[in-house]
This record gives C-alpha cells, sequence and structure tokens, in this order.
C-alpha cells in the first residue's frame, strides 16, 4: 500500500478544523446547557443537571418560549405546504416555454439575491401602506415565501429537466387523462424530490429570521423570541432551548430521510415483484 501524500494529511486537518468551526458552537451551547442550578453562560461549568431543561416548562419572567415555538412550527407547516405545491405546478407549467417565461424565472430568482431585511422592510411596507395588519401568518408568511419559493422552483425544474416523457406518453397510450397520469404516474416518480422541497420549505421557515423581523407583528415567531431573549436573560435556560431546537431540526430532518428511504425500499419491492411476476 503506497503511502500516502502530505497533501492528504494537510487537507484532513483543514477539513477537521472546517468542523469544529462549523459545530462547535453547537456543541458549545449543548455542553453548557447541562449545567447545574447555579450555571452561568461561560464556562468554567457549575455541576451538571437537567435543571434548565426543566425550567424551560415553567413560566419564564421573560419571553413567550412555547407560544413563539407553536407560530413558528404552524408558519413552518403552511409555508412547507405552499412551497410544495407552488413549486410543482410552476415545475409542470415551466416544462413547455410560454411568453415571458423567462422573465418570470429571474424574477423569481432574483428575491435570493435581494438582502433579507430589505425583504422583510418592503412586505412590511406594502401592508402598512394597504391598510393591512402586519401579522406572523400574514406578511410573516408571504416574506417568507420569498425565500422558500426559489429553492422549490430550482429543485423541480431540475427533476422535470430530467424527467422521461415517455411514462406519461405510455400512461396517455393506456387511455389515461391527464390526471390520472399525474397522480398516479408523474407524483410517484418526484415524490422523494417532494419531500426534499418539503423540508427546505419547513427548515427555511422555522429558521427564519431577518425576513421575519419585520413582518412577525406583535407576536414573535421562535428565532425572533430566542434573539429577544439574548438581551434579558442571564441564565443558561437560553442554552437549554437552543439545544432543543437543534434537537428537534435534526428530528425533522431524519423524519424526511427516513420517509425518503421508505419510499424507495418500497419501489424497489414492487420493481421486484414486477420482475418475479414477469418471470
Amino acid at each position: 500500500m503506497e503511502p500516502r501524500p502530505r497533501s492528504f494529511y494537510i487537507l484532513g486537518a483543514f477539513f477537521v478544523v472546517f468542523l469544529l468551526f462549523l459545530y462547535g458552537p453547537i456543541m458549545t451551547i449543548g455542553i453548557l446547557s447541562f449545567q447545574g442550578p447555579q450555571g452561568g453562560l461561560t464556562f468554567p461549568m457549575n455541576g451538571v443537571s437537567l435543571h434548565w431543561f426543566r425550567d424551560l416548562h415553567q413560566e419564564q419572567a421573560v419571553g413567550d418560549i412555547w407560544g413563539s415555538f407553536g407560530r413558528s412550527f404552524t408558519l413552518g407547516l403552511m409555508v412547507m405546504v405552499t412551497t410544495v405545491v407552488v413549486s410543482v405546478l410552476a415545475g409542470m407549467a415551466f416544462r413547455k416555454r410560454f411568453a415571458g417565461s423567462g422573465v418570470l424565472f429571474y424574477l423569481t430568482i432574483a428575491s435570493l439575491v435581494i438582502p433579507s431585511i430589505l425583504v422583510s422592510l418592503g412586505v412590511g411596507l406594502i401592508f402598512n401602506q394597504l391598510g393591512l395588519k402586519v401579522h406572523w401568518s400574514t406578511s410573516g408568511f408571504g416574506s417568507q415565501l420569498t425565500w422558500t419559493l426559489p429553492f422549490g422552483l430550482l429543485i423541480m425544474f431540475a427533476v422535470f429537466n430530467r424527467f422521461d416523457k415517455s411514462y406519461e406518453e405510455a400512461a396517455r397510450d393506456q387511455g389515461a387523462s391527464a390526471w390520472q397520469t399525474f397522480a398516479h404516474v408523474v407524483l410517484p416518480m418526484i415524490a422523494p424530490s417532494l419531500i426534499g422541497v418539503a423540508l427546505f420549505g419547513f427548515t427555511l421557515s422555522y429558521d427564519e429570521f431577518a425576513r421575519t423581523l419585520l413582518t412577525a407583528g406583535s407576536y414573535n415567531t421562535l428565532p425572533l423570541e430566542i434573539y429577544g431573549m439574548t438581551t434579558n436573560v442571564t441564565t443558561p435556560v437560553i442554552f437549554a432551548l437552543g439545544t432543543l431546537t437543534t434537537l428537534f431540526s435534526l428530528g425533522i430532518i431524519a423524519v424526511f430521510f427516513l420517509t425518503v428511504w421508505v419510499i424507495q425500499k418500497r419501489r424497489s419491492k414492487q420493481a421486484s415483484d414486477a420482475g418475479s411476476g414477469l418471470v
């Protein structure tokens, strides 16, 4: 076995440093959240316990933790469903060229390069000028869609660019209607990609701060609530909240990956059964 070149170890060390830079702050917050009742916000730790996780379930002097979590979760579901539906419809529409399709595409993607705080400010001003109430479920919902929809559209455009139309043609040859072709052929084939779009939609919404800052109204979402607590809370309870939030996000990602795995296993089994039947 040939010895590895020196560049391998240099690049390996660089990668380890990058991982520490990326996940070090998360690990630090996780460690500090397990301090004892007399713990502070910095090292060294003062005891080890689950005290601050239990304290999250008590009424806090500042902050509406569980109310803001409920709003973020609800908003994430709203954004996720809307992103999936609109992305699929847009992906189907863009399979054929139409007047203004290029302009519409670039206008949609342009929202990714506009500073998020400006989007938040613009959406808030529009609602004020129209005499509409600035609220997390209306203006906050709209501003977050400017962030999630472009990602969903890009994913669906890539999916449909590689989609083999012969499957649809075969279904129509068998007498299937346009809706039956979509429901029984197209939709099952793009299901894993739809799960990816849903994951993007929910996680981007759940963690979004800047585009919600000026559009949430009187009720904070969880990222806004955590930001507000950083100026008032002086105990590790905020670290415990950060740890639970991170675990919740990782749990959501795991559920989506598990769903994709189940779909792929089911497809493999169906293909195997079909092959056995042919034999």
